[in-house]
């Protein structure tokens, strides 16, 4: 997420002064641009309004929240308590959260498939998936408090934790998921892993703030370059790479997004724009009904949860597709299948006109929330009221921050 084509982003620059640091300067499209999600014009636009409602409340908790996680360690995947088949700790690993020990076998083993049920095991300190998860989350949440705030003790903290994770010899990661989510008794790892990975992007816009405000060493944006460059091959390359790229649900949208956005951000344009392209016939045409369904995720025992996971996929795909010039927001296959289709199928569920009714094992009004928040990032991102108004009941979130459509 150096740097792709897009249209007018504005930058702004601090200094201790109110007024200036209010000012915001033009940047033209041939000087600067964006390899990240962020429309850093609607982003200038919630800063003048962080004093109103909803955007102060938000704003407080982003604040709060930033001064907590500056209170913290950083995180590694060395503090894992198991290691992977590897024999080395700076290998990312973890367990299919929907494995679970037989109880038919003396040893468990191997483990049986709970298709949306949870195993704790999975998500405890023995892997590395929520050190991973409160990594990503905390790095994204300080650049947000540091751009909205202006204030340098953020910036700094986000340094720590990517130099931590991806830069220090003696605590950063290899760049390879050749063991997330493996099954014990089955397998070290597996391809379908790759997806534990899809929020790295939330580091790529911490990267791209840092550096548009120059509060990144050049040492440190090298050694990242070198890192993504090393960890897209292995994506494009990999046995689990090619598995992931060729699978035909969330996992293969997910994908994308995470690889275009690696590949903005190594300033390899015209392939991410290839990728984009190929999206239309690969992923939408294949993907969604004409009547918008999206039969894949609507088999899933948390069907509504991974029909939202998926079209936010689509949706930032569409969103890259806008920076680059690929139009995924309107197009419409052969067969009339569309994103927008795939938002009008979910639109009745989002406004309460119908009662979700295919299988939700998992919180049924969390899946709606996260669905209405979903509808009002597509309605900013793409200028549509009437999603805008369906996400407009959604409690106060940091989302509001993300995509202005107060």
């Amino acid at each position: 997420m150096k740097k792709a084509i897009i249209y007018g982003v504005l930058v702004l620059f601090f200094s201790s002064n109110l007024k200036a640091q209010n000012k915001i300067k033009t940047i033209e499209k041939s000087q600067i641009s964006s390899y990240s999600l962020v429309d850093y014009t609607a982003f200038f636009r919630v800063k003048e309004r962080l004093q109103k409602t909803p955007y102060n409340a938000i704003y407080n908790k982003l604040i709060a929240n930033a001064d907590s996680i500056c209170k913290r360690p950083p995180y590694s995947v060395m503090q894992k308590t198991q290691t992977p088949a590897s024999g080395d700790k700076h290998d990312y690993y973890s367990i299919g959260p929907y494995w679970w020990p037989d109880p038919a076998k003396p040893d468990g083993l191997p483990w049986i498939r709970k298709d949306g049920k949870v195993n704790p095991l999975t998500r405890e300190g023995s892997t590395d998936f929520e050190t991973k998860q409160k990594m990503f989350n905390s790095t994204e949440s300080l650049a947000l408090a540091y751009f909205f705030s202006n204030k340098k003790q953020y910036a700094t903290k986000v340094l720590e934790l990517i130099q931590v994770w991806f830069v220090n010899e003696d605590t950063k990661m290899n760049p390879n998921l050749n063991f997330a989510q493996g099954v014990p008794g089955e397998n070290a790892g597996r391809g379908i892993g790759i997806i534990e990975f899809a929020d790295v992007t939330k580091v790529l816009t911490a990267i791209e703030i840092l550096e548009l405000n120059q509060q990144m060493d050049a040492n440190t944006s090298q050694a990242l370059r070198k890192w993504f460059t090393d960890y897209a091959y292995w994506l494009q390359t990999s046995e689990n790479g090619v598995f992931e790229k060729n699978t035909k649900n969330n996992h293969g949208t997910h994908y994308d997004t995470q690889l275009i956005q690696i590949l903005l951000f190594l300033n390899k344009t015209a392939e991410a724009k290839q990728i984009l392209e190929a999206v239309k016939t690969e992923r939408i045409a294949k993907q969604i009904q004409p009547n918008g369904a999206q039969p894949l995720e609507l088999a899933r025992t948390k069907a509504l949860s991974y029909s939202t996971m998926n079209l936010r996929g689509f949706t930032e795909l569409a969103v890259l597709g806008k920076k680059l010039g690929v139009d995924l927001w309107n197009y419409k296959a052969a067969n009339g299948a569309s994103i927008i289709n795939a938002f009008e199928f979910l639109k009745p569920y989002a406004k309460g006109e119908k009662k979700w009714d295919y299988k939700q094992i998992a919180d049924e009004e969390k899946a709606i929330k996260n669905l209405k928040e979903l509808f009002a990032t597509a309605g900013s991102e793409f200028n549509k009221e009437e999603y805008c108004q369906i996400g407009s009941d959604k409690k106060v979130s940091l989302h509001s921050l993300l995509h202005e459509c107060n």
